[in-house]
């Protein structure tokens, strides 16, 4: 591994003064995106990014600067920056850098998240990837009408940090991930439908099964139209699993939670879930796109159990919430890049899978309604009221197998009630791009508003 980032992070770390914390956090990406419409490359970016974000602390003041630069004498002089923004920042007890005790609250763990191969890869087989998915795609079924969007993009990605406080981590990772939007239509009516493959390198992404989830998601909501109104046990596809868990995840925050905004406030220890429900967060996992040996302030990652049959176990912690609830860090810093601080976040958020398979599953909801993708669903859900509503679009299902495709209409609920009326969790877990997976999961009744 390169420890270049890591040197420079250790430099700017052994300059800090008595009485003062420094730390350096130092990235450097390559990125490439394609977009290809009709047969013609429509959009190719090929990006490059590198800078540092450095953070002091001295009397409880925080002062953070940074640079879209490695170059030394402007690390220098972001060090300078954040030193005399410390000097006006508002003291505050809880500051600090993590230690040498925090480190010590789990044990490291060691992974390959990074693979050499995607380097070899060029720029022009890419494209060709990309024109080959979109050939494919618009050929693959009679009722499809054309191919709304396809692309491919990988990024590599390199991050370093080291603090005074003799705290310092790296990590290397790659992504590969390709996706495409079919249109399907019959007379006057166009439905569409997505399909996406994603790994760590560019082998690993499957043409085939981006062309085929995409055409069997789009033909078979052709004929879909509203419903009447009803409440109906529903059936969520891992996709919409994975989206509920995302909105599901600002729950967990301690940031939230000490502000008084989580809707588990004052609740560890009680039940939130329906039992046998298990949800974790888990980012030792490699398989998970979020995976990370350590967090965005250097401790070790760690498999943090969130609920455990049904019962709320606690919150996600970076070192500074930690520290004002009187907790432990759970590794759970994240950042959005070497411009921000840390702050709180998932990483690898999901339900522990069942033993059903979907169609098991399926078999046990009966009559229901199989929701294939949601609208709205940030707008339409709060995560402090647990309010849910949001429009959606799918298949009712009868004795389990699928009959009529349903769109424009909304399902609602709350948050609470509807992870206290979970009835099946599937076995069929699927790694997805983001924080989140996804599986087939059963939610015994919500209410259905169509016509």
């Amino acid at each position: 591994m390169n420890d270049d980032l890591l040197q420079l992070c250790r430099r700017v770390a052994a300059d800090a003064r008595p009485g003062e914390q420094i730390e350096a956090y130092a990235v450097r990406t390559h990125e490439t995106d394609i977009e290809v419409f009709s047969g013609h490359v429509e959009s190719l970016s090929i990006a490059g990014i590198e800078g540092v974000g450095v953070r002091v602390i001295a009397d409880g003041r925080q002062g953070f600067a940074w640079a879209g630069s490695l170059d030394e004498s402007v690390v220098r002089d972001t060090v300078a920056d954040a030193r005399d923004n410390a000097a006006f920042a508002e003291p505050d007890a809880w500051n600090g850098l993590a230690g040498p005790a925090d480190v010590a609250t789990a044990p490291a763990v060691e992974f390959d998240l990074w693979r050499d191969s995607l380097a070899s890869v060029t720029t022009d087989r890419k494209i060709e990837f990309v024109l080959e998915l979109d050939e494919r795609l618009r050929t693959a079924d009679p009722r499809l009408r054309g191919v709304e969007s396809a692309s491919y993009g990988d990024g590599a990605i390199e991050s370093a940090l080291a603090n005074s406080l003799g705290v310092d981590a790296q990590v290397r990772r790659t992504i590969a991930s390709a996706s495409a939007s079919a249109m399907a239509g019959d007379g006057d009516e166009t439905q569409t439908g997505y399909g996406f493959s994603v790994g760590r390198d560019f082998e690993s992404v499957d043409l085939g099964a981006v062309v085929a989830m995409a055409v069997e998601r789009t033909v078979r909501l052709l004929g879909a139209r509203p419903v009447p109104s009803r409440r109906v046990p529903v059936v969520f596809d891992p996709l919409v699993t994975a989206s509920f868990l995302a909105v599901l995840g600002a729950a967990f925050n301690a940031e939230a939670m000490l502000k008084g905004r989580s809707l588990f406030q004052d609740r560890v220890g009680e039940s939130v879930a329906a039992p046998g429900v298990r949800i974790v967060d888990d980012p030792t996992n490699p398989d998970m796109m979020g995976a990370s040996p350590h967090d965005a302030e250097g401790v070790p990652c760690r498999v943090n159990e969130l609920v455990v049959d049904g019962v709320l176990q606690g919150f996600l912690h970076n070192t500074y919430t930690a520290r004002r609830a009187g907790a432990t860090t759970t590794g759970s810093a994240a950042r959005g890049g070497y411009k921000s601080t840390p702050g709180v976040g998932i990483k690898a958020l999901s339900f522990t899978p069942g033993t059903a398979s979907a169609s098991e599953v399926l078999a046990q909801a009966g009559d229901a309604f199989y929701v294939q993708s949601v609208s709205g669903i940030h707008s339409g859900t709060n995560p402090i009221s647990g309010d849910f509503s949001v429009g959606a679009s799918g298949l009712l299902l009868r004795d389990g197998a699928f009959t009529e495709p349903v769109r424009e209409v909304t399902i609602a609920s709350t948050l609470p009630r509807m992870l206290n009326d979970i009835a099946a969790i599937g076995s069929d877990l699927t790694y997805l791009p983001g924080s989140t997976a996804g599986l087939t999961l059963l939610i015994g009744d919500m209410t259905l508003s169509g016509t």
